[in-house]
């Protein structure tokens, strides 16, 4: 074979090389595209599919009032028994509500939250009847006597509800006062629990 059938072979061997690269070149810059496209749709599918939150909420006011307590000695048929004393934190919380769906919505109980540096303490909010007792036994209390949230409360579609509970912590004032944070957790039937968190200051009474 002479050098000039050598140089000829070699020639369409680049040439078929070249062409094969941009072949490849063009597969790949095709497969980099369809990945994004694909990627888009799937991000827009996730945010178009996103259904709202079924209830939203707002902590409005929270107070909180150690109590120092000691029973009276007798119990309800009158007969002595021994003293206690205790220390107590009561928090009374004025939260707004709205059912942003469709459907009623049953609150099943609300749990208020503390964090100490011992781990996390709840307490249950008192009943409707409870919340009215509190300010039968300390007459004197300096909170706003508001409205308490039902906790059997049946939110409609589109309603908005304001009221207020109130929960009980066993712990001193100076205890209360090294707390690192505050939250209340409303439990809803067939729904996420709602957590709120207040904004604003909490008054100490």
């Amino acid at each position: 074979m002479s050098l000039l059938n050598q140089d000829t072979e070699e020639v369409d061997d680049a040439a078929r090389g070249e062409e094969f690269t941009k072949g490849s070149s063009h597969v790949i810059w095709a497969a980099v595209i369809a990945t994004i496209v694909v990627s888009a749709a799937i991000a827009i599918y996730f945010i178009v599919g996103q259904t709202k939150p079924a209830v939203t909420g707002d902590v409005v006011a929270v107070w909180a009032h150690p109590q120092h307590t000691e029973t009276s000695g007798f119990d309800a048929n009158g007969a002595p028994m021994p003293k206690e004393s205790f220390d107590q934190v009561l928090v009374f919380t004025e939260v707004k509500l709205h059912n942003q769906s469709k459907q009623p919505l049953f609150l099943l109980n609300v749990l208020s939250n503390a964090k100490l540096a011992d781990g996390i303490h709840s307490s249950y909010a008192a009943s409707q009847v409870d919340y009215e007792r509190v300010f039968l036994a300390y007459p004197g209390i300096p909170v706003p006597h508001q409205t308490p949230l039902s906790l059997t409360l049946e939110l409609d579609p589109g309603q908005t509800v304001d009221g207020t509970f109130v929960s009980s912590f066993r712990l001193t004032k100076e205890q209360w006062d090294a707390r690192t944070d505050l939250n209340f957790t409303l439990n809803f039937r067939y729904q996420p629990g709602l957590v709120l968190t207040p904004h604003g200051p909490i008054t100490e009474q």
